[in-house]
């Protein structure tokens, strides 16, 4: 298959328990079979200096941690996997499909947490050096069946999923209205569809972008 000159790089985002890092390994796996170069990578994480920021946000123990340094942490922890991952394997031409990014810090921060969305704007803007997705994929799910698919999972919950419902409700909201104000790059799917049919969904959006 033909290698682009540069590759796209496509996000995954959702409120917790809403099935996006399923949808990411089933889309990957396709891709992959098709004879595209794939790297699969999420946020926080993605580098070991990245990973140990994911450690410190997302650790029960840290309940104290203030609303500015944990967006201040999530920032450096894309500051170093964009320069790190992201924006090379883009480079070279191939597709990153990252498991969170940008929206995730509008709809958790900003509208969960209350911090200032244009705020948000400009020290992402900075944090990712300009570097956006080419498509992002928001998989909606209610309040209620997230909090049900993270009871079931059987694991203790980090920091952020201990979060109560009303918290959630802000976080979709923002979700939501991000689908809203850019259809054409953000692309809404019904979350609680099977695996099989959120699949071919996302498959169907993604291979319209690259062919």
């Amino acid at each position: 298959m033909k290698k682009q000159n540069r590759g796209f790089f496509f996000t995954f985002e959702g409120i917790d328990g809403c099935g996006k890092s399923t949808q990411l390994e089933l889309t990957a796996s396709a891709l992959k079979a098709q004879g595209f170069n794939c790297v699969v990578t999420r946020e926080p994480g993605g580098t070991s200096i990245s990973t140990k920021i994911r450690e410190l946000l997302l650790s029960p123990d840290n309940k104290e941690m203030h609303i500015q340094t944990e967006c201040l942490l999530y920032m450096a922890a894309r500051a170093q996997h964009v320069r790190e991952v992201i924006a090379p394997a883009v480079n070279r031409g191939d597709i990153v499909l990252c498991d969170r990014f940008e929206q995730a810090t509008f709809a958790y921060q900003g509208y969960g947490r209350g911090l200032n969305i244009g705020f948000l704007r400009e020290i992402n803007k900075f944090a990712a050096d300009g570097l956006t997705p080419d498509v992002t994929l928001i998989f909606d799910i209610s309040v209620e069946l997230s909090q049900k698919r993270l009871s079931n999972i059987g694991k203790g919950r980090d920091r952020l999923e201990s979060e109560g419902a009303g918290f959630f409700r802000k976080v979709r909201q923002g979700y939501l209205s991000a689908a809203e104000a850019d259809p054409q790059k953000i692309v809404l799917l019904d979350g609680s569809k099977t695996v099989e049919e959120l699949s071919a969904e996302v498959l169907d959006v993604l291979y319209r972008h690259i062919e």
